[in-house]
C-alpha cells in the first residue's frame, strides 16, 4: 500500500506542529512531522523505544545530555532509549523530518 501525509492518520501536536502516521504497530512507528520555525518538544525519554530522526527539509536542533546537534537535510540522528531529548526547530523556515520508533514510541513517553 503506498503512504504520504495526504492518505495517513494526522495530528496536531505542541499547538502548531504535525504529525502523520505513516506505519503504526506495536513493533514499528514511523511518522513524519512538520515543526514551524521557532518551535520545540518537550524533554522527555523513552523506556522502550529507540528512535532514529531523518531530515527531510531544513535543519532539526537534537538535544541529548545538554548537548544540542543540529541535523540537516538528508542527515538523520540516533536516541536510544531513556535518554532524555528534545527536538527544536529554531530556524526561520519549516523542517520536515521522518521519526522511525523501534518498537513504538505511542505510550511510551515520560517527561525529564
Amino acid at each position: 500500500m503506498l503512504v504520504n501525509s495526504s492518505n495517513s492518520e494526522h495530528y496536531i501536536w505542541g499547538g502548531q506542529c504535525h504529525g502523520w502516521c505513516l506505519h503504526k504497530t506495536a513493533d514499528l512507528n514511523i511518522v513524519q512531522e512538520k515543526m514551524p520555525p521557532n518551535t520545540s518538544e518537550v524533554r522527555h525519554y523513552h523506556e522502550f523505544a529507540k528512535q532514529f530522526f531523518f531530515v527531510l527539509e531544513g535543519t532539526l536542533s537534537i538535544e541529548v545530555d545538554d548537548n544540542t546537534t543540529d541535523v540537516k537535510m538528508l542527515e538523520g540522528f540516533v536516541i536510544e532509549k531513556n535518554t532524555i531529548h528534545n527536538v527544536m526547530n529554531d530556524s526561520n523556515r519549516d523542517v520536515v523530518f521522518l521519526v522511525i520508533s523501534v518498537p513504538t514510541s505511542v505510550g511510551d513517553k515520560t517527561l525529564a
